[in-house]
């Protein structure tokens, strides 16, 4: 379920002097966006929104998804020759030509940085075979992550019918994307140098997001422009302690757009401490014990919020249906997957709270015992 959150002014609580309360609003910025969504980058909650929720074609910030799928293809420092087809295409460029030779790396960095329409292409005809088959993988990704006002036609963010998305989307297409590391140091960088060509050489490549040197910590994300769309920026930032992600779609001033709104989100978001649940227990098969205590290395995770009930997150442990005795203290024993609003928050290792020695039976009820436990959870299974 998405919820959207329109911020017209935030209360903000404060004590006196005298040691009373007072009141006071801090008024949102007045912006030329057509569209924008500020989310928390912990949480993916909505924290501001102006038309959040309207599709809108949103230009070559399309390229966070093809970047995305071409980090997740594997192979990326394979070196292969460009399609000559794919790269003959219009607007912003990296320099390829018809028989370069690239990688998947080269090629991801050449679309978050200089924005290379040719990048992209030459990327979806790698993965996919054709532009057409890269854009159904596009669009398959884009339902599993809930993107119901997304649809994708290029690569490139190039128009073609239906092409589009809405800012709460984006965010969420981009707080998903900053979870792969490589992502994150690519579209953080302000140049890079890079080989490649016929023969490859080295050459740099500047990235067009001004944002990275105009507010402290800003580490990206993408700009995008076209006649249609106008100018669009997606963008992350961190400061203390709080992460946050903007965008603006159909917007004239962009970069002090997203500076007024990290300065008023800033402002208005929070920090909570969520605490872990501390009667966490996994089955164990073979041992002097049938349950074993599961305990994780925090007691609590930071997150950046506006509402900050507890009641809205969620925990899931992950992990084998059972352990296998023997089990020694702080053997890595699962995961504690946190979930805010149904949204995965962050996965934390867990780790065995206790030791449990192997039972002292006869092996033939050994076997028994191992077969009734694994009949056991599979009856649990299948009856919830």
């Amino acid at each position: 379920m998405k919820r959207y959150v329109t911020v017209f002014s935030s209360i903000i609580i404060a004590f006196t002097a005298s040691g009373g309360i007072r009141a006071y609003a801090v008024e949102a910025p007045e912006i030329s966006a057509k569209a924008a969504a500020v989310i928390s980058a912990d949480t993916g909650e909505v924290l501001y929104a102006h038309n959040a929720a309207e599709k809108l074609p949103m230009a070559s910030t399309t390229k966070i998804m093809t970047v995305l799928l071409c980090l997740e293809s594997g192979g990326l420092y394979d070196e292969f020759t460009v399609d000559s087809e794919a790269i003959k295409v219009e607007g912003s460029s990296m320099g390829l030509r018809e028989g370069d030779t690239v990688t998947k790396y080269a090629l991801c960095c050449g679309m978050l940085l200089p924005s290379g329409n040719d990048a992209a292409n030459a990327a979806a005809v790698k993965i996919s075979g054709s532009i057409e088959k890269f854009a159904a993988l596009m669009n398959a990704r884009a339902r599993e992550m809930g993107l119901s006002k997304t649809y994708f036609v290029t690569p490139s963010g190039l128009e073609g019918e239906g092409h589009g998305s809405s800012a709460a989307d984006m965010a969420i297409l981009a707080r998903e994307a900053l979870k792969n590391d490589l992502f994150r140091q690519i579209c953080s960088q302000t140049s890079m140098k890079l080989r490649f060509g016929d023969p490859p050489y080295e050459r740099w490549l500047k990235n067009t997001n001004k944002l990275l040197t105009m507010y402290d910590g800003v580490y990206g994300v993408k700009t995008g422009f076209t006649d249609e769309a106008g100018r669009c920026l997606v963008s992350a930032c961190e400061r203390g302690g709080k992460d946050l992600i903007c965008v603006t779609l159909n917007d004239r001033n962009d970069w002090n757009d997203h500076m007024a709104l990290y300065d008023h989100v800033f402002q208005t978001a929070r920090i909570i401490d969520v605490p872990l649940p501390t009667d966490i227990f996994a089955d164990v098969a073979g041992g002097s014990a049938d349950k074993l205590r599961l305990k994780a290395k925090t007691d609590s995770v930071s997150v950046t919020t506006s509402a900050g009930d507890l009641g809205d997150f969620d925990f899931t442990v992950l992990g084998q249906p059972f352990m296998y005795a023997p089990v020694k203290s702080g053997d890595e024993a699962g995961e504690l997957r946190i979930s805010y609003m149904g949204r995965e928050v962050e996965r934390v290792p867990l780790y065995a709270d206790e030791d449990i020695t192997c039972e002292n039976k006869s092996s033939a009820d050994s076997k028994k015992g191992l077969l009734r436990k694994i009949k056991e959870t599979i009856g649990r299974a299948f009856s919830r």
